[in-house]
């Protein structure tokens, strides 16, 4: 085995480079670096460290201590054969990547020409050349997000008239307003924190009158009591600055909304099932205290929220459901991204994309991003770079395209339903109510001394515990302290930061080296990386003998953070925060508060907090020698060290809770305000409401006195209201006396609509008003041309039967179809069936694009109206005719005219629906495609396939058959925990959002042979979207009868989560 010694000389250079090479990514070595070739170097910095292996080290360690020489070199040529596969496989996948990245670049060209070319063909020559411009320009390197702050009005105190509802949401991890176990778990961290401190400092900006915080009530006994706790008061003002009464719901409070199974502490990756049940609830919470905050500071007038801010993923897909609900405004803030982590962890090599979507749901977490930014006006990020970045990654957003967007709206020219999401830079605030800024002074010198005790033999002062935790590692805690906090993560880059400090003598000279590494019991029960790090740092430590010079305590609270700045700040010392790429870096703005310097790494965010504080200096942090000769330089130089310690304190109000709330304020403002305005509007007023109420019970009895069972008898009986069923009572009869003598004559002129002329009813208001429950049918039965099949009548009439027999309920339940066809196909079909039309409350025609009240707004030959404040709650982004263009060219691309794939569907397109007949099955893009082709030229809309693939219908994004249930718990106040969804095992591709949720779902099984699933997408969600355990879920045989069918819907009625 003699040829094999070659192998010790390449893997002793592993031993030398330990465990931390492997795992930290370094730049290409230099191969001429000091004008020689080190084959060993090379072949340990690009061949190991590239494996990112975390159990190389240790297997090298097993390798060495074998004894028998033949088994040692049998070993050591598997593991280098090991490491060249490892890098091979890397190789592959980055080569993959570069491909997929060259793709989407092109795909991006692709967009950019096809959107300026769409939107340039109504506008006059001047206009084009305006537009070939704006690109031009886009295309600039220098990209400035800021260029229309100065023409905002800025949120002062004149502001303060206004009574705002701002709605803040943040789902995973532990949240509460005092004691938070920041760092419990990779859920519990800094945006807890964030979000808890936000909603405390909006809370006092003038104008905002209440703020709440949605999370999730948990009440599991692995975590404290208080996480059960339904609200959690944060902040509270029963006065404002004048001494004027605000209202007592005033504040900032944590709403906890129960989702998912409530015993249990789930982690966010388990969470993505529920969104629908937290969607729900969160929006019962909101439309009830929209009426108490109306009877407090809105005259009586419900008081909407002001904007919906989602933070991270899965807050960002409710906040997106929440908004198209109410119609108000969205905001959002990703915290950290998906496709960008994605992205990483497709480049270490270690794992396939199956494997990191199986572990982290990352595709779930991607396409509630990518809706996110659909719905989204504004997206507030902490730097630059995460714009550039990060959110350049994703189909539904494009720096380029957005700046031409906005640019033509600036003009007024019309976009033809375009739409990029503004990107924002606003920095988290932070509280500095614990830090006392002092004057520079020279007195500072000598400080240290004095408060533990100098050679004078005077006696030490009360210092706090975690400062005699840090000397007690130093021979002299007077030297100015270098300080680095991050947790022992390698990205962090401590083991660089460790060998630079190591090998500059003039350094160790000068000052101590202080790192805060998190809080460790035991190296050997950490994770790899975080072990493999503490491990490496002290090897190094030993290396350079440094006892003496560095300090590495074991553990300090989030309250001993503040003392420990303040203990680098009192030796002079300097702020280093060398991580390979940082994000945003708050520990850099917590540092300058405390009048420390900083030394930062420059890449990510500390390139824009120097630019606004200016208070040290930026560094390569693959860089040894700059990161030391940038230490020593703020050290040694006093005067610099003073300059950058003012220019923080200075500067660094920029940064405070009140700064970020005017700022956040002033963008929001900029945003276009909507919220429910119905043109129907409901009457206020106790009288007017009872009057009402009474006219539309009279017109109930008008109307069911009408229908006819499905067995040919009077329903009379079993449909009355309540009020009238039991007008026998005296003591009603009076009180319904009273209430005539207030009703008005109903006017006797017919009203005129579209040329047709309406029944003269007495009420404006569906029947739906007053329900209880209401059973949803929602059966996608279709055979292979998209007709309904003749067994959908009988099991309507079926399930008409069931809710009858359960006489106690019976009279206050409502009947509603949900289906794709459009209205003129539904009435035919129920005509076709022998069902009266009048059997529903409502009509959910078109996918959800459109909405009926059979018996309101009807003509008098029976012509049913869609309800026009739901037409005008949906067409939020909505862009007709240039979407209509867009698709037909998807669908029917050149060179293929000939056998088009899709063919226009007029009879079932309206205002809100484009709809087409699927020719080619074969050549249809599937759901997911079509709408990154659509999010990627800006238009945002809602695709599906539906009656049994036949059909493919475009409604707006905010526009759903499940979106259409919230809408009428918004507009008539039927609360969706009352509904019951009855679907079949499959259905159009938009059945999954109509399963999940905190209604009732009665899956009929064998009832839908046949639906349309397989086009929605490539990679199957549907268990991060549809709940496998929810009590609200339950199924039933083929050919149930209705007493089977009624015993189902009461067990699903005692259901609760």
């Amino acid at each position: 085995m003699a040829g094999n010694e070659w192998i010790n000389g390449y893997l002793e250079a592993i031993l030398d480079s330990g465990a931390a090479a492997i795992e930290e990514q370094k730049p290409t070595v230099d191969l001429r670096e000091r004008g020689h070739f080190n084959p060993t170097k090379y072949f340990v910095e690009e061949v190991v460290t590239g494996v990112d292996e975390t159990d190389l080290h240790r297997t090298w360690i097993k390798v060495v201590a074998t004894r028998n020489a033949r088994e040692r070199s049998s070993r050591l040529e598997n593991m280098c054969w090991r490491i060249w596969h490892l890098t091979r496989k890397k190789k592959q996948l980055e080569w993959e990547e570069l491909q997929r990245l060259a793709k989407r670049r092109w795909e991006r060209e692709l967009v950019r020409k096809d959107a300026t070319e769409d939107l340039a063909e109504d506008l006059s020559e001047g206009e084009k050349g305006d537009t070939v411009s704006e690109l031009i320009h886009a295309e600039t390197p220098r990209v400035s997000f800021h260029s229309n702050s100065s023409s905002l009005e800025l949120w002062s105190d004149d502001k303060k008239e206004k009574k705002l509802y701002i709605i803040l949401i943040s789902l995973h991890g532990l949240v509460r307003g005092e004691n938070m176990e920041l760092g419990r778990d990779s859920d519990t961290g800094g945006q807890v924190k964030y979000v808890v401190e936000l909603s405390r400092a909006l809370a006092k900006m003038p104008g905002v009158y209440r703020v709440d915080l949605f999370t999730r009530q948990v009440l599991s006994p692995e975590v404290d009591w208080s996480y059960g706790e339904p609200t959690e008061m944060l902040t509270t003002a029963s006065e404002d600055a004048d001494g004027n009464d605000v209202g007592e719901s005033s504040g900032a409070y944590i709403i906890r909304i129960p989702f998912g199974p409530r015993d249990k502490y789930l982690h966010k990756e388990l969470l993505w099932p529920y969104i629908q049940e937290f969607v729900d609830g969160a929006l019962a919470h909101i439309l009830n205290m929209s009426k108490v905050l109306g009877e407090q500071v809105g005259g009586g007038q419900p008081v909407w929220p002001y904007v919906i801010h989602g933070h991270y993923a899965d807050a960002g897909d409710s906040a997106a459901l929440l908004s198209g609900a109410l119609n108000v405004p969205m905001v959002l803030t990703g915290h950290s991204l998906g496709r960008n982590k994605l992205e990483q962890l497709l480049k270490q090599g270690r794992q396939s994309k199956e494997d990191i979507n199986s572990m982290y749901k990352i595709m779930r977490r991607i396409e509630a991003e990518e809706l996110s930014l659909d719905v989204a006006e504004l997206v507030i990020t902490s730097t630059q770079q995460e714009i550039e970045e990060q959110w350049g990654l994703y189909d539904g957003f494009d720096v380029k395209l957005e700046k031409i967007l906005r640019a033509r709206a600036r003009r007024g020219v019309n976009c033809h339903g375009r739409y990029m999401p503004r990107m924002v830079v606003i920095p988290p605030g932070m509280d500095f109510s614990s830090v006392v800024v002092q004057e520079d002074v020279s007195e500072v010198d000598g400080e240290l001394p004095t408060v533990i005790g100098g050679t004078d033999g005077s006696s030490p002062k009360a210092i706090p515990t975690i400062w005699s935790e840090v000397m007690r590692f130093l021979t002299n805690p007077h030297k100015p302290m270098i300080l680095a906090l991050s947790r022992p993560d390698p990205k962090k880059n401590i083991t660089t930061l460790l060998k630079a400090f190591g090998e500059c003598r003039p350094l160790r000279e000068l000052a101590n080296l202080t790192l805060i590494m998190g809080n460790r019991d035991d190296i050997d029960e950490m994770t790899g990386g975080n072990a493999s790090v503490l491990m490496t740092v002290l090897k190094l430590i030993d290396k350079y003998d440094l006892y003496g010079l560095v300090a590495y305590p074991k553990h300090h609270k989030q309250t001993d953070v503040p003392d420990i700045y303040r203990l680098a700040a009192k030796t002079k010392g300097v702020f280093i925060n060398p991580a390979l790429v940082e994000p945003f870096g708050l520990t850099l703005i917590e540092a300058a508060a405390h009048g420390l310097p900083m030394v930062a790494t420059k890449n990510g965010g500390p390139v824009d907090i120097q630019r606004a504080l200016n208070n040290g200096l930026l560094v390569d942090p693959h860089d040894q020698q700059a990161i030391a000769d940038a230490l020593l330089k703020l050290v040694s130089e006093k005067n610099l060290w003073h300059d950058c310690r003012r220019n923080g304190w200075k500067n660094i109000h920029l940064y405070s809770w009140p700064e970020h709330c005017r700022t956040y304020l002033t963008k929001v403002a900029a945003c276009r305000m909507r919220h429910p305005q119905w043109k129907t509007d409901t009457p206020g007023d106790e009288v007017s409401a009872e009057v009402s109420s009474l006219n539309d019970s009279l017109k109930d009895v008008h109307d069911m006195s009408l229908r006819l069972s499905v067995d040919d008898k009077a329903s009379l009986t079993g449909s009355l209201d309540p009020v009238a069923s039991s007008s026998g009572e005296p003591d009603v009869q009076d009180q319904v006396k009273r209430v005539l003598s207030k009703i008005k004559k109903p006017e006797t002129n017919l009203k005129e609509n579209e040329g047709v002329k309406l029944e003269n009813v007495p009420s404006k208001y569906p029947i739906l008003r007053r329900r209880h429950r209401l059973v949803v049918l929602i059966l996608d039965c279709y055979d292979s041309n998209g007709l309904p099949e003749k067994k959908m009548a009988q099991i309507i009439q079926d399930i008409f039967k069931a809710v009858r027999l359960d006489t106690r309920n019976a009279k206050f339940t409502g009947f509603a179809i949900s289906t794709a066809m459009p209205v003129s196909e539904t009435m035919e079909f129920l005509k076709s069936a022998k069902i009266q039309v009048n059997e529903f409350d409502a009509l959910i025609c078109g996918s959800g694009s459109e909405v009926y009240y059979p018996g309101t707004y009807t003509a008098e030959d029976g012509k049913l109206f869609a309800d026009p404040d739901y037409a005008s709650h949906i067409a939020f982004h909505w862009g007709y005719e240039g979407l209509k263009k867009t698709i037909w060219k998807f669908m029917n691309p050149e060179g293929e005219q000939k056998s088009p794939c899709a063919e226009e569907d007029v009879k079932s397109s309206n205002a809100h629906c484009v709809a087409y007949f699927v020719k080619e099955l074969s050549k249809a893009k599937k759901v997911d495609d079509l709408r990154q082709k659509l999010r990627m030229r800006g238009l945002r809309c809602h695709p599906m396939y539906c009656r049994n693939s036949t059909r493919m219908q475009v409604v707006p994004l905010l526009a759903s058959r499940a979106q259409a249930l919230r809408y009428l718990f918004v507009r008539w106040r039927l609360n969706v925990a009352n509904m019951f969804v009855i679907v079949g095992e499959t259905g159009d591709t938009d059945y999954e959002e109509l399963i999940a949720g905190a209604h009732k779902t009665l899956i009929m099984k064998e009832v839908v042979t046949k639906g349309s699933e397989a086009l929605l997408r490539t990679t199957d969600l549907r268990n991060d979207i549809v709940p496998s355990d929810s009590p609200l879920i339950a199924s039933i045989k083929s050919g149930a009868t209705p007493e089977e069918i009624s015993e189902a819907l009461k067990a699903l009625s005692k259901a609760s989560l």
